[in-house]
């Protein structure tokens, strides 16, 4: 039986200490960080905490994390995921109480769940989002518990034959996928949505953004436009769990393989080696 890491205790998976009344099961007032483990050690994992540290400030909450690494390393071995590739979700709910105050309740949950994770794939496929997202919402650039949106969006792709969507912010302008953050290349050059496209600051677009400079890649966060998914040389998606992935395929338009994505992706799995050496030592 898996378990999870709730409020300091270990618990069954299937016990979920959730109340009836917390408004993040209610209304989505939550936020979560999902993160890659190799081999029992997480990726990246100061950067993921850094991030739902900051968001926490947007709500005004004073919320102290645990020793994350340290309950993970349990969390996976409990649950025979110590070997080989994870996925964790930390999640953070309001808890109870009135509708017109965000401060967090008494019974608010601090959780940590672990799974396992497929390898990442070969390529993506997407279509473009009928939905825009609004880079004007108090919610624009949170990992937000209130993601019945972008479940909308993933089904929208699936009933089209494709694995994710593209969303346009509502000026028009190209912001991110549904699970991903959205980079193109275009006469060498790597491009990416500002942040004030209203995208979520992915831990993994920030790395890629990093490695891009390590390895000579000029690159730019820059405004891009609908018409540059059909005129850019490559496009790739960005995620923590899958790294970059390319797109094999926009709408109608085929793409092949190019050479910046796989670049990077080699340069992503030397800097997680180096990073997962380091730990064991």
């Amino acid at each position: 039986m898996s378990e999870i890491w709730c409020n300091g205790l270990w618990l069954p998976a299937a016990n979920h200490p959730g109340t009836a009344q917390d408004r993040g099961a209610l209304f989505g007032l939550g936020l979560f960080e999902t993160m890659l483990a190799i081999d029992g050690c997480l990726v990246f994992a100061d950067r993921h905490l850094a991030r739902i540290q900051k968001s926490c400030g947007r709500f005004r909450w004073e919320i102290e994390l645990p020793d994350l690494r340290g309950i993970a390393t349990e969390l996976l071995v409990r649950n025979g995921l110590a070997i080989g590739r994870a996925r964790l979700r930390l999640v953070l709910t309001a808890g109870s109480g009135p509708l017109n105050d965000l401060a967090s309740g008494a019974d608010r949950l601090v959780w940590l769940s672990a799974f396992p994770a497929a390898e990442p794939p070969a390529f993506l496929t997407a279509c473009l989002s009928p939905w825009p997202r609004n880079e004007r919402s108090p919610l624009a650039g949170l990992k937000s518990a209130c993601w019945a949106e972008n479940l909308v969006a993933l089904d929208h792709a699936r009933r089209h034959g494709c694995d994710e969507v593209i969303f346009l912010n509502t000026a028009g302008h190209l912001c991110e996928a549904a699970t991903a953050n959205l980079f193109l290349v275009r006469n060498g050059i790597l491009q990416t949505p500002p942040a004030d496209s209203g995208c979520l600051p992915g831990v993994m677009r920030e790395v890629v953004l990093g490695l891009a400079g390590e390895i000579g890649l000029l690159c730019a966060e820059t405004v891009l436009m609908p018409e540059d998914l059909h005129s850019a040389d490559e496009i790739f998606l960005t995620s923590s769990i899958r790294g970059p992935v390319p797109l094999s395929r926009f709408e109608t338009r085929e793409l092949p393989p190019g050479p910046v994505c796989g670049q990077l992706r080699a340069a992503l799995t030397a800097a997680i080696d180096r990073t997962t050496a380091n730990r064991a030592v």
